[in-house]
């Protein structure tokens, strides 16, 4: 069994911790879409990508723990969560896009600790889907490319946006039937973390 503060985990970690700086840099630049802005734009896709980093160490070098499957899907939602409520506060995302992400990601993190209780439950692929999906969005909102590129950049910031929004909403209702069906067949002897893995 591999130890618990391996590298991939430590890394999942310092994504945690860091992510204040990065919701500092996006509220001081206030709008502005100055250096601050591109700066925070760039650390959110940096956190992002090590994401993807600490993965592939953790499955190549046999160092997965049940520590790492709960930090690393926790560490992605406070990011994600810390990125659209900046955007929000900036009024550059509507508040009810924001509350709707962060009820569903909550909600599941809530229930996925709960159930670390008796099962660590991994992510299904539909989670990782939407994790995608909203990294993608987040990204293309939090760089000021409209002032480069040209309005019609809000467009598509829109369209991955409401794609982001659609997959958060379709992946929870999927992890829940999941769920559920894992339950009913948990009662006859099969383990709920055959069916629901949410992330």
């Amino acid at each position: 069994m591999p130890a618990n503060w391996n590298a991939p985990n430590v890394i999942t970690g310092v994504r945690i911790l860091a992510t204040p700086l990065f919701v500092w840099m996006l509220l001081a630049d206030d709008g502005r879409m100055g250096w601050l802005r591109w700066a925070a734009a760039a650390f959110f896709v940096l956190a992002i990508a090590t994401d993807a980093w600490d993965g592939y160490l953790a499955r190549s070098r046999g160092l997965i723990t049940d520590l790492g499957k709960l930090l690393d899907p926790i560490a992605d939602k406070f990011l994600t969560g810390a990125a659209l409520v900046g955007l929000s506060v900036l009024g550059e995302l509507p508040w009810w896009v924001t509350v709707l992400v962060l009820v569903r990601e909550i909600g599941i993190t809530v229930h996925r600790l709960f159930e670390a209780r008796t099962v660590v439950l991994a992510a299904a692929w539909m989670g990782k889907l939407k994790t995608v999906a909203q990294s993608v969005a987040i990204a293309l909102a939090l760089f000021p490319f409209p002032e480069v590129l040209g309005e019609w950049v809000h467009a598509v910031n829109l369209v991955t946006m409401s794609i982001a929004v659609a997959l958060t909403l379709v992946s929870g209702v999927d992890y829940v039937v999941n769920f559920l069906r894992g339950s009913h067949r948990a009662r006859g002897g099969a383990s709920p973390a055959d069916e629901a893995e949410p992330r």
